[in-house]
């Protein structure tokens, strides 16, 4: 899906919930809980990254990242609440012999353990990333198995915080090469009235096993507002990577989404 057909999805979307449904003026408590990757309500989040321009090479890339988030418990001798989230991507990437391929890449899914709800709130969990996709050029090969923690600082004022995962393959396709990559995203939400809100969120990302990296840094806006006791919350940051390591890696970034929050 190109960044056109996506804004424009998004663009529909939200028309057909203002023409359909009653909706209300967000507050900043509710910009934060539909940001906030610790948030315990269900949530489905559509988000696309396209990225027009890479280091080194010509081409561009899209993934479009469907993110269903399922909160769970405290169940049993756990004590403590769970946050399930999967990230099931649909993506583009050139072709060797021209073109481009697109179809499913590698889905991934972590499970936080929420060891800490009040002041900085903080998480951590095993992931795992299957070697779903659909061409070679979309995913690794490989089964990635590792960690991701979270920690967010919410005020009125802003959400703070950074979510890091490492992984590193135990299995898959012996003729791909081992993998092993750490990203790590630090957020800063700056609230404003009526819901909107200024972000950035740029993931870095490191490439242990081969030495390639990316560093971007984005400034984009949003706006969030409810239609009952769900929240809505529509935004589109451009990222610029002021550092990098090795060719193919992304320059410039759109990042676009839209989310939504269920019941709180």
């Amino acid at each position: 899906m190109t960044m056109k057909r996506f804004l424009g999805a998004s663009a529909m979307l939200s028309a057909t919930v203002f023409s359909s449904a009653a909706y209300a003026q967000a507050s900043a408590d509710d910009a934060n809980k539909s940001n906030n990757p610790l948030n315990l309500a269900p949530s489905f989040n559509l988000q696309n990254y396209y990225t027009p321009s890479l280091f080194g090479v010509s081409g561009h890339t899209n993934d479009l990242l469907l993110r269903p988030t399922v909160p769970v418990g405290p169940l049993g001798p756990i004590g403590v609440p769970q946050i399930f989230r999967a990230t099931v991507p649909i993506s583009t990437r050139p072709d060797p012999s021209g073109g481009y391929n697109t179809g499913l890449g590698d889905i991934n899914l972590f499970d936080i353990f929420l060891l800490s709800q009040s002041g900085v709130q903080i998480g951590v969990g095993p992931l795992i990333t299957m070697p779903t996709a659909t061409d070679p050029s979309l995913g690794t090969g490989k089964w990635q198995g590792g960690l991701a923690a979270v920690a967010v600082n919410a005020t009125p004022a802003h959400l703070l915080g950074a979510l890091v995962q490492w992984q590193h393959s135990f299995a898959g396709q012996s003729g791909r090469p081992t993998t092993q990559s750490l990203t790590a995203q630090p957020f800063g939400i700056f609230n404003l009235p009526g819901g909107w809100y200024i972000r950035s969120t740029g993931i870095w990302t490191f490439d242990l096993q081969h030495g390639t990296n990316y560093i971007p840094v984005g400034l984009g806006a949003g706006k969030a507002w409810k239609s009952g006791s769900s929240i809505y919350n529509a935004f589109i940051e451009p990222q610029y990577s002021v550092a990098h390591s090795g060719a193919g890696v992304p320059q410039v970034t759109i990042f676009a989404g839209l989310n939504l929050t269920f019941g709180k």
